[in-house]
């Protein structure tokens, strides 16, 4: 039987539907999810993918997956009939044998092609039995990197198809706390503005992306076949003036330094500019803005220098002069004259921008030579080998050498041993609109030096990745990780020496301490190690040759087979049921030549899969699934929820909370205690619009107990919640969204620490579903049904998904997650709305807006301003139910009026 063939895509972190795709009825992607972890600036992402075959035969379906160009693969799996087939990586050499067979057999594997700017491309098809099922899990693991002052996460989404249960998660947990979070990118536009909450909790953060079927038709970037762009997670973490900040776990140790605080350096800097006729056209043009911008940039105490080369070499001046405004300007006309033609003498033009350095040396000063071309050598000294080393004696390792490689004709290999030989890095720079950007960019990153010459010491470290650096530039970071001697924290004592300007400063650790993490995120400090390891081992192997080479590859390989990573002497062979063909993963090199494939620039793994059914989604990172890494209290755009606690002092009475939060969630624990010592004052702000505020009624008879909740108040900023507690069960008001006929209840339970015990949802005059922990109800009309499995449930233009730990529920333009929590061995629910719906009509503590408020120092107590009224508080905690993994919370303790400035009576509802 012939098979058609689907295509499925993943782009960035996400997994997408690819190019040609038979009719849409034929298969269905019916759950799409992304898991990333971010821990101390370590990412682990998983994707995950479930496809069903809705025909009468098999299919054949095709998907792409492309990951960052850092990272490494370390995990490939599929589930067939509840068996799983993980992918086992082995030795390049080892998996080629199997590849070429494949090969010559006419199969489908493990195909390169070229590399894109961030991205690579892996590609796998799998062949599903009639009415069947696959699901199929991903893992890939990087470093993020801090560029001008910041990390980036882009998850870029192409699904082809609208996806009913599609969801992104992203939890960052940095233990120096997070000073920023933003979501930008093609996807935060207005029209899918409320799919995206962010949440932001002092050394915790969390981004949600949840868009309904219809957003994914119907934004800027959307059309039938689904969603086309990209989100942007942009953070950073607190930093200080000393050593920086320092994890250990389980005899490894990762050290992130980045000092604040420090006085720029002048810089000495040449720059080597390619004229030669190769760069015709919009590349010259593109040079020229670039470098008008770059030399506008120039502070008056740097010196500079500019090139141009062709087969000639042409000297702006012929020695280094200052940045003054008189000089700037005739090397901005200068640049205006630069003109296509000729060869291309690399050679030269480097040995003279080195000699203008070194025949300009001043104290207290960073020199920098920058080459910038789109070709190989043609004129003069054209053998690299010998050009390699002629640089490298005349830059003797006095100042860095960047070379940003323009376009695809260029020699990249060649240019990045060239930099890596130099203490410098090599880019490419892509043909694009953008090119004067990209150049303006890179220069950016380099134009601030803060240190110069460091060398990270660690007495008690062995097995150091790289400890020295000839530059620390500012907003950049320095990451060194190693082993812990005979496993002793104690012995561990890091120091860092390095210039600054024209003295020597030492970074020492007596302020500074070494925080020891728990065997949960241990393993991802040792795999910190690793992958730093590696890739600098790749790093130094090409720099070398004969003996050394190899030895240094065969550390490198040892290492990446340990760790299942694959990379450029790695592959993954797939593992199929008895009876398929086995299939490779090769990882390419930015250097490398690559096997062109029309219209594309991304590198491809390409393995060919056959399955049958499946259905199991498994775990992420080190953390189970629980539906994603949401903070539920609060979740909204812009911040802000609330949570609830049980428990609390006697007497305190039960208050109603008024939740921050544009899609806030909720939370509720025991009242863990209150600190009265530490007083402030707090003056609060109310947000300008305002929206009808939910109730909590108590319905519960009158015990000599009281029965308390505590709901947390979220701030739209990182500052502590307001918290209050409510005595009493109740059946309370979650969303009324008239407009849409949507009403949303919830009960709580009359257990002290509990939640909810059960939660309704109606939708229009006949649609409803009952969630409980035990499983969901469907009444449509007078048509009752029970559901306690996973598969999807549709109630008329409403669906819902049970997972193991969460009730995912879509309807109109919300979508509303319930987490399942345990506490003393008993489930409870908790809602948390991860789409708002765009409406301004709506009722109910999901509904709540977050509170603004500024503090104010009090020498005897704490006072919160609302409304020009002064209100007593008193410094408490509480427990955030609201996110995947509960986690206690500070908090400003008052009445829930004083809170709510409203009454409670308007967050009751007579029945569910």
């Amino acid at each position: 039987m012939e098979r058609t063939v689907v295509q499925l895509t993943l782009f960035g972190l996400l997994l997408a539907l690819a190019t040609t795709l038979p009719n849409k009825d034929d298969w269905d992607i019916y759950s799409f999810h992304i898991n990333s972890t971010v821990t101390d600036r370590y990412a682990t992402t998983v994707i995950t993918s479930r496809v069903a075959n809705r025909m009468d035969e098999s299919k054949e379906i095709e998907f792409h997956v492309r990951i960052p160009k850092n990272a490494f693969i370390s995990k490939f799996r599929m589930f067939i009939d509840g068996q799983a087939y993980d992918g086992i990586v082995k030795a390049k050499e080892q998996a080629q044998k199997q590849y070429t067979e494949a090969v010559s057999r006419g199969q489908s594997a493990g195909i390169v092609s070229s590399v894109g700017r961030t991205l690579e491309e892996f590609k796998t098809s799998v062949t599903v039995a009639a009415h069947q099922k696959v699901t199929f899990e991903l893992t890939y693991e990087e470093l993020m990197k801090r560029t001008l002052g910041k990390y980036e996460l882009q998850i870029h989404a192409r699904p082809m198809q609208p996806v009913k249960d599609f969801k992104v998660d992203v939890h960052i947990h940095e233990k120096a706390g997070i000073s920023f979070i933003n979501v930008k990118g093609g996807l935060s536009t207005k029209a899918l503005a409320n799919a995206i909450t962010k949440e932001q909790a002092d050394k915790q953060a969390w981004v949600h992306f949840y868009p309904t079927e219809d957003q994914q038709k119907t934004c800027d970037s959307c059309g039938v076949d689904g969603m086309n762009g990209d989100l942007v997670i942009v953070y950073d973490v607190n930093r200080d003036t000393t050593l920086g900040d320092i994890k250990k776990s389980d005899g490894y140790f990762v050290h992130h330094f980045a000092p604040t605080g420090l006085s720029r350096i002048p810089k000495n800097v040449v720059f080597l500019i390619d004229q030669s006729g190769s760069m015709h056209g919009r590349k010259i043009e593109q040079t020229r803005i670039a470098l008008i911008h770059i030399l506008n940039d120039l502070a008056e105490d740097d010196y500079f220098g500019l090139i141009t080369f062709d087969g000639n070499i042409i000297h702006w001046k012929q020695e280094l002069v200052q940045a003054s405004s008189e000089n700037v300007e005739s090397a901005k006309n200068f640049a205006r004259t630069i003109r296509d033609r000729g060869a291309t003498d690399i050679n030269q033009a480097v040995l003279k921008g080195a000699s203008m350095l070194n025949a300009h040396p001043r104290e207290g000063s960073a020199s920098i030579l920058i080459l910038l071309t789109d070709g190989d050598p043609t004129s003069g000294e054209t053998n690299i080998e010998v050009i390699q080393s002629n640089v490298r004696r005349a830059i003797a390792d006095k100042f860095p050498l960047y070379c940003l490689g323009f376009g695809f004709d260029v020699n990249f290999k060649f240019l990045e041993k060239m930099s890596l030989q130099n203490n410098g890095v090599a880019r490419r720079i892509y043909e694009d609109s953008d090119a004067d950007l990209q150049l303006k960019g890179f220069y950016e990153e380099v134009a601030t030096p803060l240190l110069t010459d460091l060398t990270l010491l660690y007495a008690g470290g062995t097995n150091l990745t790289q400890t020295n650096f000839s530059m620390y530039y500012n907003g950049s970071e320095i990451v060194v990780a190693g082993q812990i001697t005979d496993n002793d924290v104690e012995t561990l004592t890091p120091q860092v020496v390095a210039i600054s300007g024209n003295r020597r400063v030492t970074f020492s650790g007596t302020n500074t301490s070494v925080e020891s993490t728990g065997t949960e995120s241990g393993g991802h400090i040792q795999r910190v190690w690793a992958y730093l390891t590696v890739k600098q081992l790749l790093e130094k192997e090409l720099q070398l040759s004969g003996p050394e080479k190899e030895k240094v590859k065969k550390d490198a390989l040892e290492l990446s087979l340990q760790y299942s990573f694959v990379t450029p002497l790695t592959s993954m062979v797939v593992t199929k049921p008895p009876g398929e063909n086995t299939d490779v993963l090769h990882k390419p090199k930015e250097g490398e030549a690559p096997e062109r494939q029309a219209n594309t620039r991304t590198p491809q793994y390409h393995f060919r899969l056959h399955s049958s059914p499946i259905h199991q989604t498994p775990g992420f990172g080190v953390m189970p699934r629980g539906g994603g890494y949401g903070r539920g209290y609060g979740v909204a755009a812009g911040g802000g929820g609330y949570g609830v606690a049980a428990g609390g002092p006697p007497g305190n009475p039960w208050i109603p909370v008024q939740m921050p939060g544009m899609i806030p969630g909720f939370v509720m624990d025991v009242y863990e205690g209150r600190a009265g010592s530490g007083h402030q004052k707090l003056k609060l702000k109310r947000p300008p619009v305002q929206r009808p505020r939910p109730t909590f009624v108590s319905t519960a008879a009158a015990t000599s107990a009281p029965l308390l909740h505590r709901f947390l108040l979220k701030s739209d900023s990182a500052s502590p919640p307001l918290c209050f507690d409510v005595n009493g069960a109740a059946l309370l008001k979650l969303l009324h969204h008239p407009s849409r006929e949507l009403y949303v209840n919830g009960e709580l339970d009359s257990v002290t620490n509990g939640g909810f015990k059960k939660i309704v949802v109606h939708f229009t005059a006949d649609q409803h579903v009952e969630v409980t922990t035990t499983g969901v109800t469907v009444r449509v009309g007078q048509n009752v049904t029970h559901h306690t499995g996973q598969d999807p449930i549709a109630v008329g233009s409403m669906t819902v998904i049970r997972r193991d730990k969460e009730i995912d529920v879509a309807a109109a333009d919300a979508r509303l997650v319930i987490l399942v929590h345990q506490k003393n061995g008993k489930e409870l629910l908790w809602p948390v709305l991860r789409q708002k719906p765009s409406a301004t009509n709506m009722e109910g503590i999901l509904a709540l807006l977050p509170a603004v408020y500024e503090e104010v120092q009090q020498a005897s107590l704490t006072k919160l301003k609302i409304k020009d009224q002064e209100i007593s508080a008193t410094s408490a905690t509480a427990v955030d139910y609201g996110v995947v993994f509960p986690l206690t919370m500070n908090c400003w303790l008052m009445s829930a009026e004083s809170a709510l400035q409203r009454r409670l009576d308007d967050f009751f509802v007579a029945q569910l």
